[in-house]
């Protein structure tokens, strides 16, 4: 599957903004487009750099409140106005084969299945083996609506990797007590069980029927290879049971 985004876009730094976050040392800044023309445009540079005329998953990026703050209402409107329409037009039209978001909560993903007929969406760091939260209402509306649910950012961002306090990281910022507190607690169950901490959070968010895949960042090979390896390996049912009889991570199935 070939998946690509709009709305969020990388441009010369004088056409947009640096965030604190941005760590890398790039001469890109981002803007936010979510008009009509716009989702039109992005696309056919990407199917332009990529040498491809459709991919199989175009995905709205970053219309939550996590990305936008106040601003949000405002973003949203322009999406549900422009974007979002966009999306349907090309998947009428056969460009792209499956529509969705791009986000990293939960509640506007309901909002947007309450007005348009999505296929997929990518939710980052919500559904993970430290907090379940979509199990309530997310997850199940979902399923009822056969939307599948692609599950980014398994790790946190960071902290179910390490035991090294220092380098904690949760939603890419040093990791508040409570959760590497919450996190440590997780990664010595499954040291009990003979399980990697990493592979645990790998597979938890696939026991759901609404998840059709999780995908970890990488940036080198051997990445890779170690993650085909965690979701390759064997986990015992008594982790599950214990994790969630612990109250550590609910169960799922």
């Amino acid at each position: 599957m070939l998946s690509t985004k709009v709305g969020r876009l990388l441009v010369p730094p004088a056409e947009g903004e640096r965030f604190a976050g941005m760590l890398d040392a790039e001469p890109v800044a981002i803007r936010y487009d979510y008009s009509f023309d716009a989702v039109r445009r992005s696309l056919e540079a990407s199917l332009a750099r990529l040498g491809l005329d459709r991919v199989d998953i175009l995905l709205c990026h970053d219309i939550d409140i996590w990305t936008h703050g106040d601003a949000q209402p405002g973003i949203f409107e322009a999406a549900r106005k422009g974007a979002l329409p966009a999306l349907t037009r090309l998947r009428e039209e056969g460009v792209v084969r499956a529509i969705g978001l791009g986000v990293n909560e939960w509640p506007v993903c309901s909002r947007v299945m309450d007005e348009f007929k999505v296929d997929c969406f990518l939710l980052a760091g919500r559904f993970t083996l430290l907090e379940q939260e979509p199990l309530d209402e997310f997850l199940p509306k979902c399923l009822e609506q056969q939307v599948s649910v692609i599950i980014g950012g398994p790790y946190n961002s960071g902290i179910l990797t390490t035991d090294e306090r220092r380098r904690a990281t949760y939603d890419y910022k040093p990791a508040p007590d409570h959760l590497w507190e919450k996190a440590q607690a997780i990664r010595r169950m499954c040291e009990s069980h003979g399980v990697d901490p990493r592979a645990a959070a790998l597979q938890y968010p696939l026991r759901h029927p609404a998840v059709a895949a999780v995908i970890p960042g990488v940036r080198a090979l051997r990445e890779v290879e170690e993650n085909l390896e965690l979701f390759a390996s064997h986990i015992p049912d008594a982790l599950w049971h214990d994790l969630a009889s612990a109250d550590l991570a609910r169960a799922v199935a």
